[in-house]
């Protein structure tokens, strides 16, 4: 016959034993469970169809970045880069006549690329035959 204090024990490792049986399905759900969460909301955002997006034209992007470098050239006047992409930018949208100024201001601040001057020399010989 078992006495009282191996009944004891036995009795309190069953306890031990059901709380970590508890401990373990609590977590397995709690796991499992905002697994599910994560995912429901991934799932329907896949499922749902995503809306036309209206692609901007090259055209505009292309004088957004022209606005972009100008807005640079009002607070910094000098600067070669936004200058450079200025003029880049003005020769992709095939707007010869604004390109004159800046390239003008490239020349006078560096005026040791020659690609500078004979860029504008070409430009100003373009305006001319077109405007006979």
């Amino acid at each position: 016959m078992p006495s009282s204090g191996e009944e004891y024990l036995i009795a309190r490792k069953k306890q031990i034993e059901r709380r970590r049986k508890i401990v373990t399905i609590v977590s397995m759900f709690s796991f499992f469970g905002s697994t599910v969460f994560a995912i429901i909301p991934a799932i329907q955002q896949a499922s749902q169809p995503k809306p036309a997006t209206a692609s901007a034209s090259p055209e505009s992007l292309l004088q957004q970045q022209a606005q972009g470098y100008e807005l640079v050239l009002k607070r910094e006047p000098e600067n070669l880069t936004a200058l450079e992409g200025l003029v880049n930018v003005r020769l992709k949208l095939k707007d010869t006549q604004s390109v004159i100024a800046p390239l003008e201001k490239l020349v006078k601040l560096r005026p040791d690329r020659s690609n500078y001057k004979v860029l504008l020399e070409q430009i100003k010989k373009q305006q001319t035959k077109s405007n006979q």
